[in-house]
């Protein structure tokens, strides 16, 4: 698959989420097969520019693949200006955002309340594509609700201003995150547009990656909540796509070891206060489905030391290797 002059590894792609896809997860998840991944969601107001969250989403040092770098406004000349920012800063595409249906986001008119208004997105559109000389993206939904789906619209407007791949989640602003993704619009969408279309929503496991590209003939998948706490997911599905085979599941050795490398690099980047705080999500994601009582999560969610947060994850690891020991032993 190709997005402008580069060909991906394969057509699978990490989705940006604010607050998870910083530059920790987007190695890791590059390590384990992602064919793109792209960072959070940048603003486009220059006064944000210097904070240390902003500095910090912006960080690309050290990456492999291509950097995919997404920005986020309503204004075309100041689109323009954070997308020339971004590539001078490293940025090998620009992805806009016109997807998020976060409320903060939304009253600025940004992310998917844009899709209110197609004149402005073609504003937008326009102003991006001609101020770098890179390849520019663009996620959306399916439609502002479910009585204005004007998705395909939104694609053709994308598709004639420029935009060189689009991403389109299956459900609309209104629908937040609730209920089933649809993916009828992306099929409509897929066949009214040339351009790569990429479907993203409820995408978790190989058969769900199988199924929506068969059924939307889209050109490839990003995977955004189901990538949480399992980096896993990119090459189980690339396998079983090449293969028609399941991966087994990784051993409880490599969850271990994947985890506490992520948690460190987590620290290291953000240092030893904020990087602890944050590390606690993602340890909740990671072991959510050995720790169904969320007792150990409680008590990680307590430590406030970077040493004693890899300590207690060993340790967790470890009780939990004795006890299928000693439940195999049982059994047998």
């Amino acid at each position: 698959m190709k997005i402008g002059s580069y060909t991906l590894e394969n057509n699978l792609m990490l989705a940006p989420m604010a607050g998870v896809t910083d530059r920790p997860f987007r190695q890791l998840c590059r390590q384990m097969g992602a064919g793109l991944v792209v960072s959070e969601m940048l603003s486009s107001n220059p006064r944000v520019w210097n904070t240390q969250k902003s500095k910090q989403r912006m960080n690309h040092q050290g990456e492999l693949g291509i950097r995919s770098v997404q920005i986020a406004g309503s204004e075309p000349q100041l689109m323009a200006e954070a997308a020339q920012f971004n590539v001078e800063n490293g940025a090998q595409i620009i992805d806009i955002n016109m997807g998020c249906p976060a409320k903060k986001v939304n009253k600025k008119l940004a992310g998917s309340a844009l899709l209110q208004h197609p004149e402005l997105v073609q504003e937008i559109v326009k102003a991006v594509v001609n101020a770098v000389p890179v390849p520019v993206t663009l996620k959306i939904r399916t439609g502002w609700n479910t009585d204005n789906k004007n998705g395909v619209d939104i694609a053709r407007i994308a598709q004639d201003n420029g935009i060189q791949s689009l991403a389109v989640h299956g459900r609309t602003r209104a629908c937040m995150y609730k209920g089933n993704a649809e993916y009828d619009t992306i099929k409509r969408i897929k066949h009214a547009v040339s351009i790569p279309v990429i479907a993203n929503g409820d995408i978790t496991n190989a058969d769900d990656a199988k199924f929506v590209l068969d059924y939307t003939q889209a050109d490839g998948v990003m995977i955004g909540r189901g990538a949480q706490g399992n980096p896993w997911i990119f090459r189980e599905i690339q396998h079983f796509l090449q293969t028609g085979e399941y991966l087994a599941a990784p051993k409880l050795d490599e969850e271990r070891d994947v985890m506490i490398a992520h948690v460190k690099n987590v620290q290291v980047f953000y240092g030893d206060i904020m990087g602890v705080r944050i590390a606690r999500k993602h340890v909740g994601w990671y072991i959510a489905k050995h720790d169904p009582s969320r007792k150990f999560r409680q008590e990680f969610n307590a430590i406030d030391d970077a040493q004693m947060q890899i300590d207690a994850l060993n340790e967790f690891f470890t009780e939990l290797a004795d006890a299928r020991v000693e439940l195999s032993q049982t059994v047998a």
